[in-house]
């Protein structure tokens, strides 16, 4: 079964950046697309930003253009680089397959404060 585990959230100031990672086991990863989500206090998860198995990508528009999503599929890994970050990117951000999800991951938390 495949794990997902999140990590490189913090505290940042507004306009600052964060690159958060997502290791996934498994070889099915490879042959997935992969999305990352974020929920915030008392809100919906909601989708960020998907990436295919080729690498088109897809953001919502509260970071589009600030966000942009990567893969590593030879490291299993899939990559979210965020800049400009301001207080409404707090949030606990996890990554999974945008379709027939694998169980959760832990997330990771990101704060955005001055």
């Amino acid at each position: 079964q495949v794990q997902l585990v999140e990590s490189g959230g913090g505290l940042m100031q507004p306009g600052g950046s964060l690159r958060l990672s997502c290791a996934a086991s498994g070889t099915i990863f490879r042959n997935s697309a992969m999305a990352w989500y974020r929920q915030a206090p008392g809100n919906k998860r909601e989708l960020v930003a998907q990436i295919t198995r080729g690498g088109d990508t897809n953001y919502a528009e509260s970071v589009k253009g600030r966000f942009s999503i990567s893969r590593d599929n030879v490291e299993n890994t899939v990559y979210l680089q965020m800049n400009s970050l301001n207080p409404g990117d707090t949030a606990v951000y996890y990554c999974n397959r945008p379709i027939l999800s694998f169980p959760w991951g832990q997330g990771t938390q990101v704060t955005v404060s001055s």
